[in-house]
């Protein structure tokens, strides 16, 4: 495990705001994951971040759907769906062996 998530997840209560990494490291997904959760409205950045900024989310808000088995769910068979289709179109546009 890196060092600095060891460090973020032993603080005794999470900050108010987290990012990208902390985000994913908090909620128990990867990194490259909170994007498609942010695109499919599973989680909101706060303020409204032009495309290529630093993204922050909620620690209050992660906290709820963190304890919420039904959000975890819901965003595992998302994020399930995604890689499948995305995994399936790269697989179609490989030339025939």
């Amino acid at each position: 495990m890196q060092p600095d998530k060891v460090a973020f997840m032993s603080f005794p209560r999470p900050p108010g705001r987290m990012t990208t990494e902390e985000t994913a490291w908090y909620l128990g997904f990867s990194k490259h994951d909170i994007p498609v959760l942010v695109y499919y409205k599973l989680l909101k950045p706060l303020g409204s971040p032009p495309q290529n900024a630093t993204r922050y989310f909620s620690g209050p808000d992660l906290e709820k759907v963190r304890m919420d088995s039904k959000w975890l769910d819901r965003a595992s068979a998302t994020l399930i769906r995604h890689w499948r289709k995305k995994n399936k179109k790269s697989r179609a546009d490989e030339p025939p062996a």
